[in-house]
């Protein structure tokens, strides 16, 4: 009789443990699942993150298209001017080869001057805006590289998940 009572508290022990196991695995079962839960609204926030730094690439992409395509633009105008200045000294040295007529020499000389310093502010002007525009070019490429940066290291982020 002794030996049956030891039996049942020996099962009644092994229940108790058994029942403490069974707790302890629903206890982590839980965990984890929130945890998984919790994982899951960490990729969907990095996700839409991402999608935030793609639309930001798109649009900088975009930017800085536009500025080279303004830069070559700009070196275009800065080829035309180089070109047109030539012509101009080419005029300046053929109106000081024809003294023969003064008067007309001297009108077209006027003009020439003119159109020099048009020309001149106009070279100015476009090597400034040359200049501006390849500062934007450069932040706008520094911004595209940090994003850059930035997006592939959420895409590694995303691969570790």
């Amino acid at each position: 009789m002794d030996k049956l009572k030891e039996k049942i508290n020996k099962l009644k022990l092994d229940a108790e443990t058994w029942q403490e196991k069974h707790d302890d695995v629903n206890s982590k079962i839980k965990v984890l699942e929130q945890e998984a839960l919790e994982k899951d609204h960490q990729i969907q926030a990095l996700t839409r993150k991402n999608d935030v730094l793609e639309e930001q690439v798109e649009k900088l992409e975009e930017q800085l298209s536009t500025s080279k395509e303004t830069v070559n633009e700009s070196h275009s105008l800065k080829t035309n001017n180089e070109n047109i200045t030539k012509k101009n000294q080419l005029l300046e040295e053929e109106l000081e080869a024809a003294d023969k007529n003064l008067k007309e020499t001297t009108e077209k000389l006027r003009d020439t001057d003119i159109k020099a310093e048009a020309l001149e502010k106009k070279v100015t002007s476009l090597e400034n805006e040359r200049e501006e525009w390849e500062r934007k070019f450069e932040e706008l490429q520094e911004k595209y590289n940090a994003t850059r940066e930035e997006l592939d290291a959420i895409s590694e982020q995303l691969e570790n998940l």
